[in-house]
């Protein structure tokens, strides 16, 4: 499908669901090592290339600091269920993150967006764990299978919100975090300290990667750039610029026409982790801002 091309007329059904694997390992190539498949929830609306570091991050973080072996990674947008200012459809995020992903190791779920209902975080990590498992989990040289490891890939600002009371379910948190865990990026204006601390009954199970080449992009920026009619590349794929430009998204709303003042103290916020912080409570339960 080429940038001019419609999107998709209706996302696929439940019924011929499959779990895309294209591009995970097929062999665990350290059968001491326990294999791990790193899941990104999120609106990626739209996905940025920050989205597109953060497995990247993990993998090398995993490989010289622990006893994983990462084999695959998946994004898994949320469904149209999720209401959120800036939520684009999701047959639209769907096919921005398999453009973003072409060519990448990173695979595109799409389980959760075909959900009519809201679907937890805890829910979409159980949904993976029984995908991957359900033949015994991931084939060593030795002929023998090991399961895999599912965990959680997230920005630090979902971990401030786990800490924050009330905004996470007692028994979602136990089985995100003491089931499965979460890989979490640090992310610039967030006191991970501060929330880590309050986190203390899974810190065995939480793992803090610290970028080492700082990027804080975030998609309410880019949507706040393009409705300003402000370029975004550079910070987005080009592959997904187009699929913005040729399907119309992200314009200003009828109520922004010519609220340039408005848009342009908009953007300065964003600047300044206003927006972000903002979204970070609206966005508690889906990951990574985005």
């Amino acid at each position: 499908m080429d940038a001019t091309s419609p999107p998709p007329p209706q996302l696929r059904s439940l019924e011929n669901y499959t779990l895309p694997r294209d591009r995970m390992k097929r062999l665990l190539s350290d059968s001491s090592k326990t294999p791990l498949a790193l899941v990104s929830c999120g609106s990626f609306s739209p996905i940025t290339y920050l989205h597109l570091r953060m497995p990247e991050m993990a993998a090398d973080w995993a490989r010289f600091n622990t006893d994983f072996e990462v084999v695959g990674a998946w994004l898994s947008p949320v469904g149209d269920a999720y209401k959120k200012a800036g939520l684009a459809a999701a047959h639209h995020r769907l096919e921005m993150c398999r453009r973003a992903t072409e060519g990448t190791w990173v695979m595109v779920d799409d389980w959760e967006a075909l959900h009519e209902e809201y679907q937890p975080t805890a829910n979409v990590l159980d949904h993976f764990a029984e995908e991957l498992n359900k033949d015994g989990g991931i084939e060593t040289y030795t002929g023998e299978r090991k399961k895999i490891r599912v965990s959680l890939l997230a920005g630090a600002d979902l971990i401030q919100t786990m800490s924050t009371p009330g905004l996470w379910s007692p028994a979602d948190l136990d089985k995100i975090l003491g089931t499965y865990g979460a890989f979490i990026i640090e992310r610039e204006g967030t006191d991970a300290d501060e929330a880590l601390a309050n986190l203390q009954k899974w810190k065995d199970n939480i793992y803090f990667i610290h970028q080492l080449v700082k990027n804080d992009v975030s998609s309410t920026r880019i949507r706040l750039f393009l409705r300003r009619d402000m370029s975004v590349r550079w910070l987005i794929p080009q592959s997904v610029i187009d699929y913005i430009e040729a399907n119309g998204l992200y314009k200003p709303d009828e109520g922004e026409s010519g609220e340039k003042g408005a848009t342009r103290a908009a953007v300065t916020a964003a600047e300044k982790g206003e927006v972000n912080k903002a979204e970070s409570s609206k966005s508690a339960k889906k990951g990574i801002e985005s």
